[in-house]
C-alpha cells in the first residue's frame, strides 16, 4: 500500500457490524430470530391448516407426515398453532415494548433534563411502582379487565418502562451539561426541541439494548399468564396458552410431545433476544474496539 495515500476511517455501521459479528452467539440468535419472526409473519401462507379446525377423531395424534408436529387434544394442528400463535406472542411483545418505551423514555428525558423538583417527583413515583411485584400487578390488572391481545399490551406497556425511565434519566443526567445542549440553549431552542433532536440520539443505545431485552421477558411474562389462564383466550392460540393446554394430566401421558414444542419455542426465543441484546450491548459500547 502507497505510504502517501491514507486509509477511510470506518464508518459507524460498519464498526457496528464488525463488533456485533464478533459476538458469534448474538449472531446466532440473530439468525433464528429472523427465521422464527418470518415463519410468524408467514403463518397464513406456510401453515398446512387453519389452526381453529378440530378433528377430534385425530385428537393426540403422534408426529407424522400429515401433522408434522402432532395433534392436540382437540385434533388441531401443533404446528400450525405454533406459527400462529408465534404471531400473538410476537405481537405482545414488541407492542408491548413499544408502549413501555413510549412511557419510559418520556418520563426518564423529563426527569433527566429538567432535574430538581421535577426528577425527585417522577423517580419517587417510579420508585412506587418499582416496589409493587410485577407479577401481582399483571394478575390483578388482568383479572379486573377481560384478558385479550390488545389489553395485555397495554398491561405490560404500563407494568414495563420502569427500567427504560431510569436508564434514560441516567443518560440524560449526563448528556444535559454537554457542549452541544449548552449551546441550544444559548440560543433559545425550546426544551422540547432539545430533548427529542439533540439528546435523544445520543441516548439510543442503552434503549435499544433494553428494548431487545425487555421483549424477551414481556414474551415470557405472557407465557406466565397464558399458563395461569389469565393471557390470550382460546381458542386464539399463543405459546403460553398451549402450554396450558398440555398441562392435563391425559395429554402429558398421552402426548408428552405436545407441551416440549411451545416451551422450547419460548425457551428459544427468550434465549435469542438474550443473544441479541448481548451483542447489541457490546457492538454500541463507545469504549469498545
Amino acid at each position: 500500500m502507497n505510504p502517501g495515500i491514507q486509509e477511510k476511517p470506518e464508518t459507524l455501521t460498519k464498526v457496528f457490524l464488525r463488533k456485533f459479528s464478533r459476538n458469534k452467539l448474538a449472531v446466532f440468535g440473530s439468525v433464528v430470530l429472523f427465521v422464527i419472526i418470518l415463519s410468524a409473519a408467514l403463518a397464513p401462507w406456510i401453515a398446512p391448516y387453519d389452526p381453529a379446525t378440530t378433528n377430534l377423531a385425530n385428537k393426540l395424534a403422534p408426529p407424522s407426515s400429515e401433522n408434522w408436529l402432532g395433534t392436540d387434544r382437540f385434533g388441531r394442528d401443533i404446528f400450525t398453532r405454533l406459527l400462529y400463535g408465534g404471531r400473538i406472542s410476537l405481537l405482545v411483545g414488541f407492542g408491548s415494548v413499544a408502549g413501555a418505551l413510549l412511557i419510559g423514555t418520556t418520563i426518564g428525558a423529563t426527569a433527566g433534563y429538567y432535574g430538581g423538583v421535577v426528577d425527585a417527583v417522577l423517580m419517587r413515583f417510579v420508585d412506587i411502582i418499582i416496589s409493587i411485584p410485577s407479577i401481582f400487578l399483571l394478575i390483578t390488572i388482568v383479572t379486573i379487565f377481560n384478558p385479550s391481545v390488545d389489553k395485555l399490551i397495554l398491561v405490560f406497556a404500563v407494568t414495563s418502562w420502569t427500567t427504560t425511565a431510569r436508564i434514560v434519566r441516567g443518560e440524560f443526567l449526563s448528556l444535559r451539561t454537554r457542549e452541544f445542549v449548552l449551546a441550544s440553549r444559548t440560543i433559545g431552542t425550546r426544551p422540547v426541541k432539545i430533548i427529542f433532536s439533540h439528546i435523544l440520539p445520543n441516548a439510543m443505545a442503552p434503549i435499544i439494548v433494553t428494548a431487545t431485552l425487555l421483549v424477551g421477558y414481556v414474551i415470557l411474562a405472557e407465557a406466565a399468564l397464558s399458563y395461569l389462564g389469565l393471557g390470550v383466550q382460546p381458542p386464539t392460540p399463543s405459546w403460553g396458552n398451549m402450554l396450558e393446554d398440555a398441562q392435563n394430566f391425559t395429554v402429558l401421558l398421552k402426548a408428552p410431545w405436545y407441551p416440549a414444542f411451545p416451551g422450547l419455542l419460548i425457551l428459544i426465543t427468550v434465549l435469542c433476544f438474550n443473544f441479541v441484546g448481548d451483542g447489541l450491548r457490546d457492538a454500541l459500547d463507545p469504549k469498545g474496539n
